[in-house]
């Protein structure tokens, strides 16, 4: 079972700069919440409730005064700070410590997921004991991503980087779920020609050991990797569009952890003091009125 995730939020956000010369990509906006509020989101609705977040260094402050420690959440939130990017598979050296001999997902703090059978899909998920398990999603422009082929029982059978020759349309999301095994396998591959750790030569790593294994978001299913200005505004009309249409809200943190039964209505009611008059404060009342 997995019972620790890890929020990677750190990078430059250079693709969104001058937006993120002053504020963190994943403080800035998805409609009417940060964007750290959707992957954080994710790794609760799994029932994961031990996060770290991994940021940048120089922007600890940013994110406690939004999030300061989670026990108004009902879970424990700890932070790392990075000094600079190392790729992906860094997460799993800076949270060495906090893994410990525990199993962990990992989830990009700039990704977005969303899908009427997604919360079924994530605590399969999270019921990992041996290998890896990976999200998946259909794309239109598999050359643009990592995609992956899978056989008839979702077992991945290989893994290629922007593949120029079609080998699937199945992309690797932001969302992954490790055994222990992640931690030492993240010591033993090497910095890439472009001088970062690679999470492909991880999955690679699983996959030789033949537990390397998938979920597909499917049909109805949306993802989105929030790193550029295009894309960040595609997902804030998505949310927008569904908010607006059906009335609920999506990554609405403190719903998510009523429903779970880790804070009480009085945790709510404290949530809409703290962020005072706003849309989002309204409907939490809605939630405890």
């Amino acid at each position: 079972m997995i019972r620790k995730g890890i929020i990677l939020a750190g990078g430059m956000g250079t693709r969104m700069s001058p937006l993120t010369k002053a504020v963190n990509k994943q403080l800035l906006p998805i409609y009417d919440k940060p964007l750290i509020f959707y992957p954080l989101s994710i790794l609760m609705l799994a029932k994961i409730k031990d996060i770290l977040i991994i940021v940048n260094k120089g922007e600890l402050n940013q994110y406690k005064k939004l999030i300061p420690s989670g026990r108004n959440l009902g879970i424990k939130i700890t932070y790392k700070e990075q000094d600079k990017p190392r790729g992906l598979p860094d997460a799993f050296l800076i949270g060495e410590e906090f893994i410990g001999k525990h199993n962990v997902a990992l989830i990009l703090g700039d990704n977005f997921f969303y899908g009427q059978n997604l919360t079924k899909k994530l605590l399969d998920c999270a019921k990992l004991k041996n290998g890896a398990k990976i999200l998946l999603h259909n794309v239109a422009k598999p050359e643009l991503y990592g995609v992956a082929k899978i056989n008839n029982r979702n077992k991945i059978i290989s893994i290629k980087e922007k593949p120029k020759k079609f080998l699937s349309n199945l992309a690797i999301t932001g969302l992954y779920f490790f055994d222990n095994r992640v931690i030492n396998f993240a010591k033993e591959i090497k910095p890439s020609k472009r001088g970062e750790l690679e999470i492909i030569d991880i999955l690679n790593k699983y996959k030789k050991t033949k537990k390397l294994y998938s979920s597909l978001i499917g049909r109805g299913g949306a993802w989105q990797d929030a790193g550029s200005i295009e894309d960040f505004y595609k997902t804030s009309s998505f949310v927008s569009a569904i908010e607006n249409r059906q009335g609920f809200k999506i990554a609405c943190i403190e719903e998510i952890a009523l429903i779970n039964k880790w804070i009480s209505k009085k945790n709510v009611i404290a949530a809409v003091k703290f962020y005072g008059n706003c849309d989002y404060s309204n409907y939490l009342k809605k939630l405890v009125s």
